[in-house]
């Protein structure tokens, strides 16, 4: 029996080697992130400073990423993959003999946390472009899409694991855990194969990504894809950051309400992941891009709109779907869509646009669920997605079709 198209992906050995490194990272990452957050709280009682080191970890993605990815477009991205990683690997120790020793201050483990953030941002646009290096340009749309999995999959097991490892051994435990997860994917990267960059202009890191931002602005796909980024971010995304207060304020539950909600957006970004490959396949990358975007309005809607936990659990895991669903198709263009030079500085700009967007519509929405309640701001940010959507397709009708590569031709 022949495997769903999306795994077939995984017969390509550099591809499947690295994103099993990634993988093992990442829920390394995660446990880090639940433990750092456990110490905080106990250490202060205060969940400030949880949500500080947190905010410092984050922040790195949309400055430093930029650096991140005109580096990715100028030197190796073997080695630069394996540096960031050994340099967070540094960190990441540094943080563990720190809480191991008692001297880990919540100000000195903001620091580390902006440091570390500072080195996954380095390093994330080379591992984003080589993957359409490593598989055919028909398969893209599958690596891509288990990629986002991959990331999903780490945030629902790191956790999981961590909790059992702190309840065992102790928080340093979860730290040291941490700090060996780094070397799966450097050692991933050092065995695997990424071809070299063909003809990129060695000039200043500014212009380089000047130039990064020129292409995003006068190559049509890219341009399309940006605004469809732009909505999805700013409107669509806050729904994640909102989670715990809609349990708190809506359904005025605890946190296995909180975790079943966390659960069902992690499997439905799980399940778009998957079908990513089988979608684009059968539909085109333009076309599954507008219908998920078109699918995440009604979504939205109907999980503000749920009138209890059982309607609200499945509500939120298509609004998880079809937003990751929409990212890795945004990824996707960006890979496929912009020159091969400039691809790095590409990536980088859409992680950016993420790390800037994304906390403005959380906090704006905050507020105004604040003022009217998070029901219906949630719903509004529903109907804003679908009015600005049939908006464009009237005024604009062709705005999106550069994504097609016959009209991008």
């Amino acid at each position: 029996m022949r495997a769903p198209q999306s795994f077939r992906v995984f017969r390509h050995g550099s591809f499947a080697i690295l994103w099993t490194g990634s993988l093992v990272s990442n829920i390394g990452t995660w446990m880090e992130t639940v433990a750092l957050g456990r110490y905080v709280q106990e250490r202060t009682g205060e969940a400030k400073w949880a949500g500080l080191v947190a905010a410092a970890g984050f922040l790195p993605t949309a400055v430093v990423g930029l650096l991140g990815g005109a580096l990715a477009d100028r030197v190796s991205r073997q080695k630069l993959i394996i540096g960031a990683s050994l340099v967070q690997a540094t960190i990441a120790a540094v943080l563990a003999w720190m809480v191991a020793t008692g001297r880990a201050t919540p100000g000195w483990i903001a620091f580390l946390a902006l440091l570390n953030g500072c080195g996954g941002a380095i390093g994330f646009p080379a591992w984003q472009t080589a993957v359409p290096d490593m598989v055919p340009t028909d398969e893209v749309p599958s690596a891509i899409g288990l990629s986002s999995v991959q990331w999903n999959l780490g945030r629902v097991v790191g956790p999981a694991i961590a909790g059992i490892v702190m309840s065992v051994w102790g928080i340093t435990a979860a730290l040291v855990s941490n700090v060996v997860s780094f070397f799966a994917v450097t050692i991933a990267a050092a065995v695997v194969t990424i071809p070299p960059r063909i003809g990129v202009a060695k000039q200043a890191i500014m212009r380089t990504i000047a130039d990064g931002w020129r292409t995003v602005r006068t190559v049509p796909a890219l341009r399309a894809m940006s605004g469809a980024m732009t909505l999805a971010f700013l409107v669509a995304a806050p729904f994640i950051a909102l989670i715990p207060a809609m349990v708190e304020q809506v359904l005025h539950a605890g946190r296995g309400a909180n975790s079943a909600l966390v659960t069902a957006q992690g499997i439905g970004a799980v399940v778009a992941g998957v079908s990513l490959g089988s979608l684009v396949g059968r539909w085109g990358l333009r076309r599954t891009m507008v219908t998920l975007m078109a699918m995440l309005a009604p979504a939205l809607v109907l999980y503000g709109a749920s009138p209890n936990l059982w309607v609200m659990i499945p509500a939120l895991g298509l609004v998880g779907a079809c937003y990751m669903g929409s990212l890795s198709t945004f990824s996707t263009i960006g890979q496929t869509r912009a020159p091969e030079q400039s691809r790095g500085r590409v990536m980088a700009i859409n992680n950016a646009a993420l790390g800037l967007l994304y906390p403005i519509g959380a906090v704006t929405q905050g507020a105004l669920s604040d003022r009217f309640g998070l029901r219906w701001v949630t719903i509004g940010s529903g109907v804003l997605v679908a009015v600005v959507m049939l908006t464009t397709r009237l005024l604009r009708p062709g705005y999106t079709a550069p994504i097609d590569p016959e009209v991008a031709r």
